[in-house]
């Protein structure tokens, strides 16, 4: 007897079966798309200014992404205007999801610097212009909160730069060509922080200005 002969046609749609990019590889994303991938899960954001070999790979594949990302339990934020994207945890509901990102808290002058710096960034969309701040601006800024933390002017400096520095780590700031200490600001804080939550912290902090020395902030 002879076997049976599958006489299903092909599905012209499909395309070509993905070349293993090594050995072992069983994945179908082509090779930038996963670089994309990789980007996003190292975070903190992907920039098409930083990035400009990934930021068209990165819409081109978009939904396949957003898929593969949705399989951790991650959601896609992208702003295709402002030309960035990262990711965050997916709303799950009453679905108990495991937690991918881990994301270290914010201290006080941390949250300061990026209220500020997420201020100079709108400041300088309403004028069509790339926010640049100034090492001295940020400094200047900073210090208007030092009796809330340290009478310490030396220490107090210290942590402001160490705060200024984590941003420039996360990719929050990046140092202008040409120039030893003005930065320029990234876009994604106007999508890490919405108006509300900008409203809220500034309103504090604000009040903070004006209070007292309080508790010693954690480093």
């Amino acid at each position: 007897m002879s076997e049976a002969t599958d006489t299903t046609p092909p599905d012209p749609s499909a395309g070509p079966a993905p070349q293993p990019l090594y050995p072992g590889d069983t994945g179908v994303l082509p090779e930038n798309a996963r670089r994309v991938l990789v980007q996003l899960l190292l975070g903190p954001a992907l920039d098409r200014e930083r990035h400009p070999r990934l930021w068209p790979a990165l819409l081109q594949h978009e939904a396949a992404i957003r898929s593969r990302l949705a399989e951790l339990f991650l959601d896609l934020v992208l702003d295709a205007d402002s030309g960035v994207a990262f990711t965050r945890q997916a709303d799950t509901g009453e679905l108990e999801a495991p937690i991918l990102l881990r994301r270290s808290p914010l201290t006080f002058i941390d949250s300061v610097l990026l209220l500020y710096l997420r201020g100079q960034l709108t400041a300088a969309e309403t004028r069509g212009e790339r926010a640049v701040v100034s090492l001295d601006d940020m400094l200047e800024q900073l210090r208007l909160y030092r009796h809330r933390l340290s009478t310490d002017r030396a220490g107090f400096d210290k942590r402001a730069r160490a705060a200024i520095e984590k941003a420039k780590k996360n990719n929050l700031l990046a140092r202008v060509r040409g120039s030893d200490d003005r930065y320029l600001v990234s876009p994604s804080l106007k999508l890490m922080f919405g108006a509300e939550e900008v409203a809220a912290l500034s309103t504090l902090y604000a009040a903070s200005a004006r209070s007292g020395p309080a508790a010693e902030d954690t480093p």
